[in-house]
């Protein structure tokens, strides 16, 4: 697995630190060989990318600054991009945000800007991202976006983000359709609960890896890492059949 992904160039978009999913991702793709430009937000995010690249040794071809909220700056960002790289073969799209106001209390209080704002960076980002990412997939390639199991059913104060990554999960298959004549996938990984930065605004956290060690078939929780490789296997030519696809990395505790 060492070459699976040697000259190939991989969007990494929503490292925070390097309890991030994303950052799962970027070390699984390095380790294949790819080539990683990152993304970031705000000037805290630039310095933590920075700081985690040197701790491990990875050089990144390059680090753009891309506010997912911003159709100019995604925009920006892709132009500066092909530039830089001259075309990508993979896009991972690990962004999500939600107001902490609206993950607790009950969901019929959810807010009117809160939703907007949840299903503006969380859900309606991914459709801005594969937009100017397609202009880039010159020989085609694979897209990847993150969500959970709040998704399909509810769990106890994912509230707001659970209309967001179900809106996500739609996104994944009709973009998959739109983008499909063009040789771009567009899959998405379910991951069981990891204690991400933006998991740290769910209440319960401790109870749900609880009951998912104690339920899921391999009664474990899983952790960063296989949500990386399973990420890499839908940006590879390993995943060449697939598209459309929602792929549970949950310890299989979505069949309970």
């Amino acid at each position: 697995m060492k070459n699976l992904m040697s000259g190939k160039n991989v969007v990494v978009m929503g490292v925070a630190n390097d309890r991030s999913l994303a950052w799962g991702v970027a070390r699984s793709l390095h380790a294949a060989g790819a080539n990683l430009i990152f993304t970031y937000r705000k000037e805290r995010s630039y310095r933590k990318i920075s700081a985690l690249l040197s701790q491990f040794d990875i050089p990144p071809l390059h680090v753009f600054s891309c506010d997912a909220s911003d159709d100019d700056s995604i925009k920006n960002a892709f132009i500066e991009i092909k530039q830089k790289a001259g075309s990508i073969q993979g896009l991972v799209h690990s962004i999500a945000y939600a107001e902490k106001e609206d993950l607790k209390g009950e969901y019929i209080d959810t807010s009117r800007e809160g939703y907007l704002l949840a299903q503006n960076i969380s859900s309606y980002s991914l459709i801005a991202v594969a937009r100017e990412a397609q202009k880039i997939m010159t020989d085609g390639g694979s897209i990847v976006t993150q969500t959970y199991i709040g998704a399909e059913r509810f769990v106890e104060n994912y509230h707001v983000m659970g209309a967001a990554k179900a809106a996500l999960e739609a996104n994944v298959k009709y973009l998959a359709e739109n983008l499909g004549k063009y040789h771009i996938r567009v899959n998405a990984v379910s991951s069981g609960p990891i204690r991400t930065l933006s998991a740290k605004g769910t209440s319960g956290m401790n109870d749900l890896l609880r009951t998912i060690a104690e339920k899921a078939p391999l009664r474990r929780n899983v952790d960063q890492s296989e949500v990386g490789d399973a990420t890499l296997f839908l940006l590879s030519p390993l995943s060449r059949g697939i598209t459309g696809e929602v792929l549970h990395v949950d310890a299989g505790y979505h069949i309970r």
